[in-house]
Parts: C-alpha cells; sequence; structure tokens
C-alpha cells in the first residue's frame, strides 16, 4: 500500500508548535523516513534540537533561513525577504529530488505573516507535492489557504506564559 502524505499545520498563539513538529520529525526518522526541517526566520547556531540531531544517526536534517536573533526583535530587512526565498527554493529541490518522506516547514506561516513569501507563492510549490511526502508547517497565524489543503490543523492556544512573569527564554525549553 503506498503511503497518503500528509500535510499538518501547527499554529496558534501558545507554546509548542515547533516542538511538536521536531517530536513528529524524531518519531519518523525513528520508523526509518529520511526527514528534512527548514527553519524559516530562525538562523541562532545552539539550538537544542540541532545539537542533539548533529550527535545522533537519525535521518533528520537541519537548515536554517534566517538570522541569529529573533525576527519580531527588529525590523524587516531584504536579506529577510532573500534568505525566506532560499528557503522556499530549497524546499522546492527538496521535493523534486524525492530524497526525503517528510519535510517540516518550520515557521513558514510567520514568514508568510511577515511579507517574506507571499501565500499564493508558497501554495503554488506545496501544490508540487509528490503524494507520499509528508509535510509539516508551523507557525502563528496560518493562512485560510494553507488550513484548507491541510489533512490536520492544531492550534496551540496560550493560556498562561511564563514570560509574563519576567522568566526569560531557558535553554532546553525555548531553544
Amino acid at each position: 500500500m503506498r503511503r497518503k502524505g500528509l500535510i499538518c499545520i501547527h499554529t496558534g498563539n501558545g507554546k509548542g508548535k515547533t516542538t511538536a513538529a521536531i517530536g513528529a520529525a524524531i518519531r519518523a526518522a525513528g520508523q526509518g523516513l529520511k526527514v528534512l526541517i527548514l527553519q524559516f526566520m530562525k538562523g541562532q547556531k545552539n539550538i537544542g534540537e540541532m545539537k542533539a540531531f548533529a550527535e545522533t544517526s537519525l535521518p533528520i536534517t537541519l537548515k536554517q533561513y534566517g538570522h541569529a536573533v529573533f525576527f519580531q526583535s527588529r525590523a524587516c530587512e531584504p536579506i529577510d525577504i532573500h534568505k525566506a526565498h532560499l528557503g522556499l527554493q530549497a524546499f522546492q529541490k527538496a521535493m523534486e529530488s524525492e530524497a526525503y518522506d517528510l519535510i517540516v516547514l518550520d515557521e513558514i506561516n510567520m514568514a508568510i505573516d511577515f511579507g517574506l513569501l507571499q501565500i499564493d507563492e508558497v501554495m503554488a510549490v506545496i501544490k508540487q507535492k509528490p503524494p507520499g511526502l509528508h509535510l509539516i508547517l508551523t507557525g502563528r497565524n496560518a493562512k485560510k489557504p494553507l488550513m484548507e489543503i491541510a489533512d490536520l490543523v492544531t492550534e496551540m492556544k496560550e493560556i498562561k506564559h511564563h514570560y509574563y512573569k519576567g522568566v526569560k527564554a531557558q535553554k532546553g525549553i525555548e531553544f
């Protein structure tokens, strides 16, 4: 039986979208699937998942298309748009290569929301998805056209967050 590739979206204002996608990536790799994670708007090299993947033999590749500084803390620059487009091109090439069983597009929803990528160009690439390829898209503010083509949409809802008590991002929890 051929696998039906699913399109899954993790969105919402709550914490855990990337974490859920990383968990799914580890599960898939544990079952022998080859995984590619493309992180949009992210460029930190000291993140826990990157360190963990480097120390394992799991078939997971992680590539980043952003700056080390969190994007919301500065204005959008032409380089941000360029990096996002490089990520979209990497996604298209990865699909064409058929080398992966699961591709995670981490924070692609935010890249669209911030105007780094246009919804129409992202949709055009996704429509080229091979039938057996699984996709996971993460980030707040997922657009309606993406949610309509998705097989699964999960919304993370923030109820309470430690940031509001002055607790800063911590290794192993936020990065």
